[in-house]
């Protein structure tokens, strides 16, 4: 089969398209055969092997699984031992280990079946962004109906996904993204858009009942000024290849410490895929509450350059692989 391998740490030229052999599904897993995939900051975190602590999981002089990619849709091949519900023939979506190739294997508990109504297309652009969204403000945020709301990134992969799911809850929701993507982002929910090139939202009148902020580019200090006294800060990432490991860690150090002594509550999302949320959202998909908005779509030979329109942290929306 064709797939994307790498075999050392760096930026995407240590990407290869090779012919390697199809995977075998262990217990518990799937084979999938991807029709498409999804690109995540996540892929060039691991392709380049930063911050470094994440070389303590992924391998520290070079990658330990030589293959890239997450999310995926497509159907399956073969089931391995232990496999409960899902069969051969299955039209699937969520995370298959090494996605970004013709097949990928991926556990039976973070993948769920594409219902008649939804496409592959669709499907792959969900797991990681649309699973993130939905645990930050379902589960980290409590978004309750009648709450106002601030999204910081909001044209990205997560925050795209997170103005709808914020929506869907019953929130009012404020976006904050480049003037150039504030259509965009209104005409999928926001209720007001932040050109942040204009306005600082920490400085704007008025506070927020929660802000999920998948950027991180205001110290927490000014972020706490814009939310109630008994609102909530969910965290998520931030930062581009410039932003160090010390840096990422410090700033989770300061918010901890933070935390305890305030009645705001400054949490963090790590989202984890599990089948019970990709059936919440791809209901989403079903009822038309959440759409996925796509940047641009790569072949796999293409999927470098993918992963550079990724990394540069300007995508708007979903940036996906096309595969079968």
């Amino acid at each position: 089969m064709q797939a994307i391998v790498y075999s050392r740490y760096g930026p995407t030229d240590v990407l290869q398209f090779k012919e390697i052999a199809k995977p075998t599904p262990a217990d518990g897993e799937v084979l999938v055969r991807v029709h498409n995939a999804a690109v995540n900051p996540y892929d060039w975190h691991f392709m380049r092997g930063v911050p470094g602590f994440i070389r303590l999981f992924t391998g520290l002089r070079r990658p330990k699984f030589p293959r890239l990619g997450a999310d995926a849709a497509g159907i399956v091949e073969a089931v391995g031992p232990g496999t409960k519900e899902l069969k051969v023939g299955d039209r699937v979506f969520g995370l298959c280990k090494g996605a970004f190739a013709e097949y990928a294997c991926g556990k039976e508990s973070e993948l769920a079946v594409i219902p008649a109504g939804v496409n592959f297309e669709q499907a792959a652009l969900v797991p990681i962004s649309g699973v993130t969204a939905l645990q930050g403000l379902r589960d980290c945020g409590c978004v309750k109906a009648g709450q106002t709301v601030l999204i910081n990134g909001a044209a990205g992969g997560v925050g795209t996904f997170a103005v709808q799911i914020a929506k869907a809850l019953g929130a009012t929701v404020t976006g904050v993204c480049s003037g150039l993507n504030a259509e965009m982002v209104r005409s999928i929910g926001a209720d007001r858009v932040i050109d942040y090139a204009h306005e600082d939202f920490t400085r704007a009148d008025g506070r927020f009942d929660v802000i999920f902020d998948l950027v991180g580019n205001h110290p927490l200090s000014a972020i706490r000024r814009a939310i109630t006294l008994r609102g909530t800060f969910v965290g998520c990432g931030g930062g581009g290849t410039e932003r160090s490991g010390w840096a990422l860690m410090g700033g989770m150090l300061g918010q901890a410490i933070a935390a305890k002594f305030s009645r705001q509550k400054l949490t963090g999302v790590l989202a984890k895929v599990n089948t019970g949320d990709l059936n919440v959202l791809v209901g989403m998909l079903e009822s038309g509450a959440v759409k996925p908005v796509i940047s641009k779509s790569y072949s796999l030979k293409e999927t470098a350059e993918a992963i550079r329109h990724v990394e540069s942290c300007h995508a708007v929306g979903k940036v996906m692989i096309a595969i079968a």
